[in-house]
């Protein structure tokens, strides 16, 4: 049997999507190759709450749809073929090999596996008519196989896949234009409007004067910097300006956010939730963060009440916004009054100020592995560390989330964890990239917060890592 293509897949393709197998086969045309120990690596995966845990048994389920057509011997290596039932003719084969030329002493168990895949990817390009294709979303499993002279590549995601779209753009209009500019259609002062132009700065010529604005449903809305500004925690740039704009607006209901580390990304987005939440309009903040230890140990946090101390394990960096915002507003207060006469907040009342904030604004936590069959409603969702999410996990959480909510999605290409995952593949450069269309289901709102305020240190640490 002739197939198109000869795909040898690495065990993090199934893992990142069981149903990645049916995307490449494309409906028969090309033959899968699963070397067994990806099968035995995937089997050690079912256990537990995580998505991979979940992608496992989803290929498990697969498997147990199939018929076996054919088993053969070829020297040490053992093929058996096997054919999905009722989905598209996809045809599988799996190879085994009686003893691997992998000295196990020597090596360590993760390398000795990713040298076992190898060996039959290498088998495979000899027994095979057609050269075949290893993939995986691992840089050093390729880079094995490249020396190995075995095609390879990442599944999907390269630099071509590269996008910069323009979420805040600049454009200068004649003096006598502002004044009538709020509600006026955008094209009227730039023809080239995209989607993705969620927010423009209008200088005015010959003048340093610049209007600030966001684009709703093709029209300009000057942004009301004193309502913005007032809340606790005040924004320091435009683009700061911007982002809590939109969080405070009733007309976006989507949120993407890429941020360097200390760009305020998850203290702008909570302070913006306690406002929301004092005025009403939700009745709870939920945080969900994909941290790297969801995906290392699997630990079982499930949906908790703020009070629980497992909260303050698992979520520092809220724990953290939740610290500064109790500082600033007593700090403002302090202020205000005599500040000789109020002495300075200790750990004991901070602790007990950030307990009684929990409670009154109802903030949750939620892990990733613990959310299906849930329903979140009536809440302000923030999703952080969104780079470390495969598109499936974004598309579970998301799918929890009813039209009574708003979702803030947070993240940084530049600090992913989770191996299986690139800056390409993420769940948060697919939603960034899927702005380029226009939706009529959801409001969505972008935009990238580049300038670090944490301090001088954080900013030293971005500029002398992220040289090319």
């Amino acid at each position: 049997m002739i197939f198109d293509k000869y795909y040898v897949l690495d065990t993090n393709i199934l893992l990142e999507d069981a149903n990645n197998i049916f995307k490449l086969s494309e409906e028969g045309k090309n033959l899968i190759i699963l070397p067994e120990t990806v099968l035995d690596e995937i089997d050690s995966k079912k256990s537990g709450f995580e998505e991979i845990n979940f992608q496992a048994r989803e290929f498990a389920r697969i498997l147990e749809n199939s018929n076996i057509k054919s088993s053969s011997k070829n020297g040490l290596y053992k093929i058996i073929r096997l054919e999905i039932i009722d989905r598209d003719n996809t045809t599988i084969d799996i190879i085994s090999k009686e003893e691997y030329d992998v000295n196990i002493k020597s090596v360590s168990p993760n390398i000795i596996n990713d040298r076992k895949i190898l060996e039959i990817a290498k088998f495979a390009n000899l027994y095979y008519e057609e050269e075949v294709e290893f993939l995986s979303l691992d840089i050093m499993a390729r880079t094995r196989a490249i020396s190995l002279d075995i095609k390879t590549d990442a599944l999907s995601g390269s630099k071509k896949d590269e996008f910069n779209y323009e979420f805040v753009k600049e454009i200068t209009i004649n003096f006598e234009d502002q004044e009538n500019l709020d509600n006026q259609e955008i094209t009227n002062f730039d023809k080239e409007y995209k989607p993705y132009n969620y927010s423009y700065c209008f200088k005015i010529k010959s003048s340093d004067q610049v209007i600030l604005a966001n684009i709703q449903n093709k029209r300009i809305k000057v942004l009301d910097e004193v309502e913005v500004r007032n809340q606790i925690i005040t924004p320091l740039n435009k683009e700061q300006l911007f982002f809590s704009n939109a969080l405070l607006n009733h007309f976006y209901n989507v949120l993407i956010v890429e941020a360097k580390a200390g760009s305020g990304k998850t203290l702008l987005a909570l302070s913006a939730a306690l406002k929301l939440v004092r005025q009403k309009y939700f009745q709870r903040i939920i945080y969900i963060r994909n941290s790297i230890e969801s995906v290392d140990k699997g630990e079982d946090v499930g949906y908790l009440p703020g009070l629980e101390e497992k909260f303050k394990i698992y979520n520092h960096p809220l724990m953290d916004s939740l610290d500064y915002i109790i500082r600033s507003e007593y700090k403002r207060k302090k202020s205000k009054k005599n500040p000789e006469a109020m002495p300075e907040l200790d750990e004991q009342e901070l602790s007990a100020r950030i307990e009684q904030m929990i409670a009154n604004y109802s903030i949750e936590t939620m892990w990733v592995g613990e959310m299906r069959g849930r329903t979140l409603s009536n809440a302000i969702v923030i999703i952080d560390e969104a780079q470390n999410m495969s598109n499936k996990t974004m598309q579970m959480v998301l799918s929890r989330i009813d039209n009574t909510c708003k979702v803030t999605i947070l993240g940084s290409n530049k600090q992913i964890d989770n191996f299986y995952v690139n800056k390409y593949t993420n769940a948060l450069t697919t939603l960034l990239k899927s702005t380029k269309d226009e939706s009529t289901l959801v409001n969505t709102f972008a935009i990238k917060l580049q300038k670090v305020l944490r301090g001088p240190i954080t900013e030293w640490a971005e500029q002398i890592f992220t040289k090319k």
